[in-house]
C-alpha cells in the first residue's frame, strides 16, 4: 500500500470513529473569526473533514468548494449538503497530487496536519496562487497538542504563525499580513472533555496581481 492509499485510509477511519462517537461536525472557532466579518464570496475549504466550516460558510451565503482525502468525510459532507440545500461542491482528492481550478475569495487550511509525509508549505503555495485580488488565505494550525489529539508526540513542535509565512514566502508586494497570532480557547473534545488550546493563526491578505488557478 502506498503512501496516499495509507494516507487515505487513516483519514477514513478517523472520520468513521467520529461518527461512530455521534461528533456533529461545528465550525472551528477561528474560521468564524475570521469569515465572520466578510462578505460572502468563494471559498475553498482545504481538508475538510466532513464539513462543518464548508456548511457554516454556506449558510452565510457563500459559494464553497470543499476537499478532503476521505472519502467517507466527503461522502458525509455531500448528503449534508444535499439535504439542506446548501451551496457546497464537496470533491475527494489528495491535494499532493492535484489541486482544484478556480480562484476563490477565501481559502481556509484549519489544521491542515497528518501523520504522513506531505511538502504542506507546497500545498499552501499552490492555494496562495488561486486566491483572487484583496481575497484570503487563512490558516489555523495546532499550536499546542489536546487530549483527544491523534497526535500525541511529546517532542512535537508547532510553527509560529510567522514561521509558518516565512516557509511560505509569498511576495510582499502582492501579499499583506492581516493576523499573525497563538490565542488560547477551551476545546471539546471526545465525550464532552474540555482541555485549553492553543491556535496558531495566519490571515494573509492579497494585495495586488491577478491570481493564477490550479498548479
Amino acid at each position: 500500500m502506498n503512501i496516499q492509499d495509507r494516507a487515505a485510509r487513516f483519514w477514513d477511519e478517523h472520520y468513521s470513529r467520529r461518527a461512530c462517537e455521534s461528533l456533529v461536525a461545528k465550525v472551528n472557532p477561528r474560521l468564524a473569526e475570521i469569515a465572520g466579518p466578510l462578505p460572502p464570496g468563494t471559498a475553498l475549504d482545504l481538508g475538510c473533514g466532513t464539513g462543518g466550516d464548508a456548511l457554516w460558510l454556506a449558510d452565510r451565503g457563500w459559494e464553497v468548494t470543499a476537499v478532503d482525502i476521505a472519502a467517507s468525510a466527503v461522502h458525509s459532507l455531500r448528503q449534508q449538503a444535499s439535504s439542506t440545500g446548501k451551496s457546497v461542491t464537496a470533491l475527494r482528492a489528495d491535494l499532493a497530487e492535484v489541486f482544484p481550478s478556480g480562484t476563490f475569495d477565501l481559502v481556509s487550511a484549519q489544521y491542515f496536519h497528518t501523520p504522513f509525509a506531505l511538502d504542506r508549505a507546497d500545498v499552501l503555495r499552490t492555494a496562495a496562487k488561486s486566491v483572487k485580488p484583496d481575497g484570503r488565505l487563512a490558516v489555523v494550525d495546532h499550536g499546542s497538542t489536546a487530549p483527544w489529539s491523534w497526535n500525541q508526540d511529546p517532542g512535537l513542535r508547532y510553527p509560529t504563525p510567522r514561521e509558518v509565512a516565512t516557509e511560505l514566502a509569498l511576495d510582499p508586494e502582492e501579499w499583506s499580513i492581516e493576523r499573525a497570532d497563538t490565542p488560547r480557547r477551551v476545546a471539546t473534545g471526545p465525550a464532552g472533555r474540555t482541555a485549553t488550546v492553543v491556535d496558531h493563526v495566519l490571515v494573509i491578505r492579497r494585495v495586488g496581481m491577478a491570481p493564477e488557478a490550479g498548479r
